[in-house]
């Protein structure tokens, strides 16, 4: 655990939706959002190619890797946002680390 009860995120972090918590397209407001008990939260683009990747299996080093290849970016860049992203849903109890 890091400062504060928070649990350590780093590349070896696998990250997976959390139960209860769905991504469900909205098409009257043409936007994807994440719905979890008594909340919803509208994603943007970025937010919804990083859940989607969140599959429970693969780390966080393996997923930015993919995207590194992807969009032709710093691996380390993606990684470190992307460890952020996690750090933040989870705290919401929107994902589940193992």
């Amino acid at each position: 655990m890091s400062e504060e009860g928070a649990p350590k995120i780093d590349g070896l972090t696998i990250a997976g939706l959390a139960r209860g918590v769905r991504l469900r397209e909205d098409a009257a407001r043409g936007q994807t959002i994440l719905l979890a008990p008594e909340r919803a939260l509208a994603l943007d683009e970025i937010a919804v190619a990083i859940i989607k990747a969140l599959d429970g299996v693969r780390t966080l080093d393996e997923i930015a890797a993919g995207f590194a290849q992807e969009f032709q970016a710093p691996k380390d860049e993606i990684l470190n946002d992307m460890i952020a992203f996690v750090r933040e849903f989870a705290t919401r109890r929107m994902l589940e680390l193992s």
